[in-house]
């Protein structure tokens, strides 16, 4: 049987194990981590076992790929220290690989149940298609959308015209009230009562001819339609059937050696929907192999090896954090009983750290909020800003936050002492009358001195808080920017943001189609550092009762 244990290539004895397993969401990776990435990615470099384009070398052709890769550092029976790895989802379209650990599920064996149902799919659509394309069944489909156009706006037309004759009776009607005895009123109103009548059965008349001519059409359809309905309804069912087959193979250990499927994973979520390549992710691939091998976890991390993809931002050799949409109720039941580091996002970063209060007067209160402070409570830490004020200011009412900070960016915040503050300092913001600057520094050298960025934004359901570029459904997000001085490969930048979406400028920076060089610090979209290194450093407002312009400048601590 093929073994998938590596041992390292380099001497590990003066790097200390560590005391807990990696906690997946969130984490720097350990020395061990770092040193089985470098051995994979030299490998990735090297090797000639199969071929795919991950969009590094120019000279390759066809479809660019970029995956996500694993490491899984790990004990063997006989105490030996070594790694395993794991590649997300297919590589070179095949799941089997010399080095790479299997899937939990190989869906693609030869002869496979799923390879059978999906030719019997792939047998349907062809099915469908064929249908479509007959001449035939083109050309009445063309005819009967035609006519019905005609049939819309003919009697959309009618129905215009009778509530106009309709206008012009009320009209003659009113009018001869006046001028006509109670004898010939009474004749004028059964004239214009016949008229009426007429009206209506006319309409009538032209509802039934189109509503004859289109059945007519349909039933020269339907001889194609219905064996297409058929069909459809056939690979509905089947595809639907496939999907539970699939969700119920998929079986996740743990060390204690339990077993659950998706199907009862993601039963105990609030989000009962599977998303779509769940279990194919190189994390559970990895504590898998381990489980059903006996190799104890020690440590582990992902890296992105290849170029960005449109939507999301990844960056090669990057190392980043299991996904939450796909990964979170796998991971939470394949990792029980292994003890984690603490994860970050339940500890309180604001601990000993103050507000400074720049200006404050009936109205108004301006504040100066360091990075990692919270604007507003979440859902594990109720301290922030809000709070803060909430307890240090008396006689405050109303929703007092207008705007908001990310906790990891540091700058001012101007928030309201009663709510007709609010709602003029919330209009401002609306009509984007308020003036906003941040400063950056950027993890290399941007090309060019200023520029505007637009890109559509939206969140990334399969891992929030990020976000994506979605030119389908993403809201329009605008940035206008300058660059401030080049030092030592980084770049200093004023931002200028004219919406405020959710990571806005974050994305901005990180994404390719930005300016494709992450902000220092930033542990979504870039790497991890001391700090966050984005801060709002200028505000500017019309004050709501003095209408006075008000500016207000803290310089940046970078």
């Amino acid at each position: 049987m093929q073994t998938y244990f590596q041992h390292f290539s380099t001497s590990i004895n003066k790097i200390k194990l560590p005391n807990k397993f990696t906690f997946p969401f969130y984490y720097e990776p350990h020395p061990l981590s770092e040193l089985a990435a470098r051995e994979v990615q030299d490998y990735l470099q090297t090797q000639s076992d199969f071929e795919h384009n991950f969009g590094i070398d120019t000279y390759k052709k066809g479809l660019v790929i970029g995956k996500m890769f694993g490491v899984l550092v790990v004990q063997n029976p006989q105490n030996e220290i070594g790694y395993i790895m794991a590649v997300s989802g297919k590589l070179a379209k095949k799941n089997s690989h010399k080095k790479f650990v299997p899937p939990v599920f190989d869906m693609l064996t030869k002869d496979s149940y799923f390879l059978e149902e999906e030719t019997v799919l792939n047998n349907i659509n062809l099915g469908i298609e064929v249908l479509e394309s007959i001449d035939e069944f083109q050309t009445l489909q063309a005819l009967y959308n035609l006519e019905k156009k005609k049939a819309t706006k003919d009697i959309q037309e009618k129905k215009n015209a009778l509530k106009t004759a309709k206008k012009d009776r009320k009209t003659r009607r009113e009018k001869a009230k006046s001028e006509l005895s109670l004898e010939e009123y009474a004749a004028f109103e059964e004239i214009l009562g016949k008229e009426s009548l007429e009206a209506k059965y006319f309409l009538n008349n032209v509802n039934r001819y189109w509503e004859h001519t289109l059945k007519a059409l349909e039933e020269k359809l339907s001889v194609f339609t219905c064996q297409i309905t058929t069909l459809k309804e056939q690979r509905k069912t089947k595809s639907a059937a496939l999907q539970q087959y699939l969700f119920e193979q998929y079986q996740f250990l743990n060390s204690k050696k339990e077993v659950k499927n998706l199907i009862q994973l993601f039963a105990e979520t609030s989000e009962h929907n599977i998303p779509a390549g769940s279990g194919e992710c190189a994390a559970p691939k990895l504590l898998q192999y381990a489980f059903l091998h006996d190799l104890k976890p020690i440590a582990m991390a992902e890296f992105w090896w290849g170029q960005s993809p449109n939507k999301e931002i990844r960056k090669h050799q990057q190392f980043y954090p299991a996904c939450q949409g796909k990964c979170k109720p796998i991971l939470k039941h394949m990792l029980a009983g292994i003890e984690m580091d603490i994860n970050p996002l339940l500890q309180n970063p604001a601990i000993g750290k103050e507000l400074e209060t720049i200006f404050e007067d009936e109205d108004l209160i301006v504040v100066y909020k360091p990075e990692e402070f919270l604007s507003v409570p979440g859902i594990h830490i109720q301290d922030s800003v809000y709070t803060r004020i909430k307890q240090q200011v008396k006689n405050i009412s109303g929703p007092i936050i207008i705007h908001r900070l990310d906790m990891a960016t540091s700058g001012l915040l101007v928030l309201a002492k009663n709510k007709k503050a609010h709602k003029n300092i919330q209009s401002q913001f609306i009509n984007k009358t308020i003036k906003k600057r941040y400063t950056a520094l950027l993890d290399g050298i941007v090309k060019g001195e200023k520029g505007t960025i637009n890109l559509p934004l939206r969140v990334d359901l399969d891992d929030r808080p990020r976000q994506l570029v979605c030119f389908e459904h993403g809201k329009p997000s605008e940035t206008n920017w300058e660059v401030i001085e080049r030092n030592n490969g980084k770049t200093k930048i004023h931002f200028y943001p004219i919406s405020g979406r959710t990571h806005q400028l974050r994305v901005h920076a990180s994404h390719t189609l930005g300016l494709n060089i992450p902000i220092i610090g930033d542990d979504l979209y870039g790497k991890k550092a001391n700090r966050l290194y984005l801060h709002a450093d200028t505000l500017e407002f019309i004050h709501p009762t003095t209408k006075e312009k008000m500016l207000f400048y803290k310089e940046a601590g970078f």
